[in-house]
């Protein structure tokens, strides 16, 4: 019970910090944002939540982080699963 209350906390704390790494906001932002601008973990995220069409909060991207054991799960992951999945 702690752990859904701390999810939660943490999930509303971060929802004005920005898009979601992998969300289709953050998918659009990045298409208009010049390629020279861009880290390479911005193009690899890119590619991988944008291009491969598992986009944060998806039904795929959820559905692969319920098959995901928990303890696996990073910080941003459970909090994007809880902002996106559950609420």
């Amino acid at each position: 019970m702690k752990r859904i209350v701390f999810l939660t906390l943490t999930t509303l704390a971060l929802a004005g910090c920005g898009d979601d790494v992998g969300s289709k906001a953050w998918c659009s932002h990045m298409e208009q944002t010049p390629k020279t601008q861009w880290s390479s973990d911005n193009a690899m995220d890119y590619a991988k939540h944008c291009l491969m069409g598992n986009e944060v909060g998806s039904q795929t991207w959820c559905q692969g982080m319920e098959d995901k054991p928990k303890g696996e799960w990073t910080a941003n992951e459970a909090t994007s699963y809880a902002k996106h999945c559950i609420l």
